[in-house]
C-alpha cells in the first residue's frame, strides 16, 4: 500500500512540473495575464514532442495508480 502511494504522490508532483513546462498556445489563463506576449516559434520542437510523450506517460501511470489505489482501499474496507 506505500508502494502505491509513494507512486501516486510522485506520479502527481511529476505531472504538476510537466504540465507548467509546457509553451502556452494562447487563449487561456496565461495569456489574459500577459504569459501571451512572448514570441512563439513556428512548428513544434523536439523537445516539446519529447515533453508531450513524458506527459503522457507519466498521466497513464498516475491514472492506473489512482484505480489501484481504488480498488486496494475497496478491499481493504470490504465494500
Amino acid at each position: 500500500m506505500y508502494l502505491l502511494v509513494g507512486v501516486l504522490v510522485i506520479a502527481s508532483l511529476a505531472l504538476i512540473l510537466l504540465v507548467l513546462l509546457h509553451r502556452g498556445k494562447g487563449g487561456g489563463l496565461s495569456s489574459m495575464f500577459g504569459g501571451g506576449v512572448s514570441s512563439n516559434l513556428s512548428g513544434s520542437s523536439v523537445v516539446e514532442k519529447n515533453l508531450d510523450y513524458i506527459t503522457i506517460v507519466v498521466g497513464v501511470i498516475w491514472f492506473i495508480a489512482i484505480i489501484g489505489f481504488g480498488i486496494l482501499l475497496r478491499q481493504l474496507t470490504g465494500s
